[in-house]
Formats: structure tokens, C-alpha cells, sequence
């Protein structure tokens, strides 16, 4: 083809970096946020945070008018006037200030204002500074500190080590005897008889069962540790001994007639292996809390659902109008520029996150008014929701609203929820209308607390005892809902009364 210029117009969206950054935060969780908050301050001088009880000032400091190459003394240039700095006390007035040491019987808060928030007071005895300052302990280090205090040989404390670093989170023991004797060096001599009496000595560890092989040494183990006059130990030691996989398949006719207990006993039986611990490893729990910090708080108020931000966790920045009015217009010098540049990116990032707090007040707004059947009745009153409702409800496109929804919690009466908990699919009523899956999964869960232990209900019968209800659902979607909310089918569910 002849090559040849052509002039066309049309309209083109441009990811600007100020769009970027909007979009950036918006999806930014409520923790995530307040740590780029952070790094922001950190990096820009213009940036600061408004403390409770200063006076905000919303006007533009670089606006027209608003600034000269001298600036109007603020403030804070009249109070740097009247309090003495670093450079201006003299030299004997400075020690006065600071001393040197603190008399004996002085305390250091009496001197210095301390940040003590976290510490404790004089009649606090339940503080426990482990607790607020150690994180979690491993199970592995669990183990090697009750190995320390052990006494033994170092040939059995390597033995010994060797079989912790074996020993799974749920505190079984993955590898076999066998394995592990083979593992160490042959000029060692270690036999497996050793070994195995080394393992018995790690198997009267805390937590009761740890360094047990499968699921019966496990339980046997936890008790052989209860007192011997436990009501039921004996023929519990039985059962688990000898009928464990009767007891697993719920086959409690075979069970009576093996062990020749009757139900009266077999359950006092049953009832005692439900209080041991079938993973006892998890006691230990290595992994740092996660904490939630809702963005939005909804109370009622008059018989109205009120909806605010969170003012806690959305701390207020504005610009530092001192800094500001350092920047001149006509300068070119590069500190002037620097100052333009950081002021310029200090109003983006304050519209940025007044543009993130306004829309997802919106959508949470918009969320409020179409679930408050669930804050007044709970989960069996939620109603159908999907994004695409709550997009045209604001006039925003549904990744947008994608965006906001996720990782973001609001604070209910009911609890604390992420707002994508509050959509869902539908299905069909006889009467022409929709059930929200939500309302299915809370139905299914209420019929399955008033079940019949001895005969629970099968998926089949849940499906139509929501028929009858007029919801329409089949038997495999009422599987799909029981598995996610970890009810464990029929068979498993049957108990003994």
C-alpha cells in the first residue's frame, strides 16, 4: 500500500499518574492504607497530619493571592518568636532544660513526657509484657525447650532433635522409625531400638499426644495421661484401641455388640473421646493474630441505618501551609522546584484519598439500603445483590465497585462483615421471586442445628424441605452450600442420644 499521512479525531483514555494513585488507593485495605499514609508522610515535607484540635485551613495555599515572596508571619511563626529554640537559649539555660542526671530518688516520666500508653500502671496486675511483645511460639521451638530441660545423653539429644524436626504442625510424626535410624551417620551406631525409646520419652511432652505415628497412638497417648480414676478410662483405652474405625464409620449396632456396652455407656465412652485432641499440635499456635479495622460503621439511629466512615482508621492530612508558602512562583532554582513538586504531589495524594473515602461511603450507602432486612432480621433476610446493582445505583463501572468492596469491613450490630459479603446469586421462588444465597446457607444451617441426631437429614430431604418453603433448589446445589459452610454430610453428622 502507498504509504500516506491521515488526520483523524477521536477520544482516548489515559491512565494519568494522578488516576493511577487513585485507583492504587482505592483498592488499598484500611491497614495497607494507613501504611502508604505513613510512607507518604515520611517522604513528602508538605504532607502532614491534622491532630485533634488544630485549626484547619482548606484554602489553597499556592493559590492566587494567597502568596508572596515574603510570607505572612502564621501561627507558628509568631510562636517560634516567643518560645526559645536549639540556637537561641544560651549555653546555661540550656543545661537548666536538660540536666545531666536525674537525682536518685526522681523518676525519668517525672522529667520526660513519655508515650506510657502500652505500659503498665502500678495497679495492674494482669499485665503480661510476654503477651504484648513475643510473638507466637513455633511447636518445634516448644519441643526443643522441654528437650533442653531434659536430662539425657548427647547421643540421645540428637536423636531426640532429629525427631522434633519430624514432627508435623498437627504434632504427628511424619517420618518412620526406620528412616529416621537411617538418617544419621553410620559411625554413630545408632540402632532403632534407641530410637524408638527416645520417641516414648518425646511422647510425654506437652502438648498430651505429640510424636504420635497416627490417629490411635495419638488418643491413647492423651490417655494414658488422665487420671486413673477417669469415669470410662478403661473401656475408652478399648474402643480406641481395638474399634476405632467402628467408632470412624458411626457404626455404633456393631460397636455395642463387639465391646458389650450398651448406649448408655457407649456414650459416656464417645463423650470422652470427643474431649482429647485429635491434632494436638494446633495448641501451638505459631502464626501472628490478624487484626480487622472496619472502614465503615453503620448504627441505627431513630429507626433509620446510619452509615459513617471510620474516623479512626481514616486519620486526616492536609498540607503544610508553612512550607507552602515558601514556594515562589517565578523561581526556577532547583530547591523551588523540589518544594512545587512535592507540594503538587501532596494535593494529589490528599484528592486521591478524599475521591477513595467519597466512594466507598457511596457504595456503602447503597449497600445499607438494600440489606436492611439482614441488619434487622440477620442472614436469612439478605436479599439478592450483585455488583452490577450497586454500579448503576451510582453510576460507577463494576470493576470500580469490585474494587472497593474488597478487603474493605463494615461494622455492624451483627458484627463485622467484608462488604462482599453482602452479594450474592439468586435462586427462583414458586411464587416468582429470588432467594439470595446467603438466606439458602443460613436456612440450611438453622434446619441442620434442629436436625434429629440420630437420623440427621440428608441433602435430599433438605432440598425439600426448602421446596416446601417454596424455594427451589436441587440437591446438588444444597451440597455445595452444606461444604461451604463445613457441616459434614448425613452419614458423619449421626450421633447417639
Amino acid at each position: 500500500m502507498k504509504p500516506s499521512l491521515v488526520l483523524k479525531m477521536g477520544q482516548q483514555l489515559t491512565m494519568t499518574p494522578q488516576l493511577q494513585q487513585a485507583i492504587r488507593l482505592l483498592q488499598l485495605s484500611t491497614l495497607d492504607l494507613q501504611q502508604e499514609i505513613q510512607e507518604a508522610l515520611e517522604s513528602n515535607p508538605m504532607l502532614e497530619r491534622q491532630e485533634d484540635g488544630d485549626d484547619f485551613d482548606n484554602s489553597d495555599p499556592m493559590a492566587d493571592g494567597a502568596e508572596s515572596a515574603t510570607p505572612a508571619p502564621s501561627k507558628e511563626d509568631s510562636y517560634q518568636e516567643t518560645t526559645p529554640t536549639v540556637d537561641n537559649l544560651e549555653e546555661g539555660e540550656w543545661g537548666e532544660r536538660i540536666p545531666n542526671e536525674l537525682p536518685v530518688d526522681t523518676a525519668w516520666e517525672d522529667i520526660y513526657q513519655t508515650s506510657a500508653s502500652s505500659l503498665p500502671s502500678n495497679d495492674d496486675d494482669e499485665w503480661d509484657f510476654t503477651t504484648r511483645t513475643s510473638s507466637g511460639e513455633s511447636l518445634h521451638s516448644h519441643l526443643l525447650w522441654q528437650l533442653n530441660l531434659a536430662p539425657m545423653s548427647d547421643k540421645d539429644r540428637l536423636i531426640a532433635a532429629t525427631l522434633i524436626d519430624c514432627i508435623n504442625n498437627d504434632g504427628y510424626l511424619e517420618e518412620t522409625l526406620e528412616e529416621v535410624t537411617e538418617s544419621f551417620d553410620p559411625e554413630l551406631d545408632v540402632e532403632l531400638d534407641e530410637v524408638e525409646v527416645v520417641l516414648h520419652r518425646i511422647q510425654q511432652f506437652e502438648p498430651a499426644g505429640i510424636g504420635a505415628r497416627d490417629l490411635r497412638e495419638c488418643l491413647l497417648l492423651q490417655l494414658r495421661q488422665l487420671p486413673a480414676n477417669t469415669p470410662w478410662l478403661n473401656e475408652t483405652q478399648r474402643v480406641v484401641g481395638d474399634y476405632l474405625e467402628l467408632l470412624g464409620s458411626r457404626d455404633y449396632a456393631q460397636l455395642m455388640r463387639r465391646t458389650k456396652l450398651k448406649e448408655d455407656e457407649l456414650r459416656q465412652v464417645i463423650d470422652l473421646i470427643q474431649r482429647l485432641n485429635p491434632r494436638p499440635g494446633s495448641q501451638i499456635e505459631s502464626s501472628e493474630p490478624e487484626y480487622v479495622v472496619p472502614d465503615v460503621i453503620v448504627r441505627k439511629h431513630n429507626e433509620r441505618w446510619l452509615v459513617e466512615l471510620n474516623q479512626e482508621a481514616m486519620p486526616r492530612l492536609r498540607v503544610n501551609p508553612q512550607y507552602a508558602g515558601f514556594v515562589k512562583r517565578a523561581d526556577s532554582s532547583a530547591d523551588n522546584t523540589f518544594m512545587r513538586n512535592q507540594l503538587q504531589e501532596a494535593r494529589w495524594f490528599i484528592k486521591s484519598l478524599q475521591s477513595r473515602n467519597e466512594t466507598l461511603m457511596k457504595v456503602a450507602t447503597q449497600i445499607v439500603e438494600h440489606q436492611r432486612g439482614f441488619l434487622d432480621y440477620g442472614d436469612e433476610a439478605m436479599k439478592p445483590l450483585v455488583l452490577h446493582d450497586i454500579a448503576e445505583a451510582v453510576g460507577m463501572h463494576e470493576s470500580t465497585i469490585s474494587r472497593v468492596t474488597t478487603q474493605k469491613f463494615m461494622h455492624t450490630p451483627r458484627g463485622i462483615y467484608e462488604l462482599k459479603y453482602f452479594f450474592s446469586s439468586h435462586v427462583s421462588t414458586s411464587e416468582g421471586g429470588e432467594c439470595s444465597s446467603t438466606a439458602i446457607r443460613a436456612i440450611i444451617k438453622k434446619l441442620v442445628a434442629a436436625e434429629n441426631a440420630k437420623k440427621p437429614l440428608s441433602d435430599s430431604k433438605i432440598a425439600g424441605l426448602l421446596e416446601a418453603q417454596g424455594i427451589q433448589v436441587a440437591r446438588r446445589t444444597v451440597a455445595k452450600y452444606r461444604e461451604s459452610l463445613g457441616i459434614a454430610p448425613s452419614s458423619e453428622r449421626k450421633r447417639l442420644m
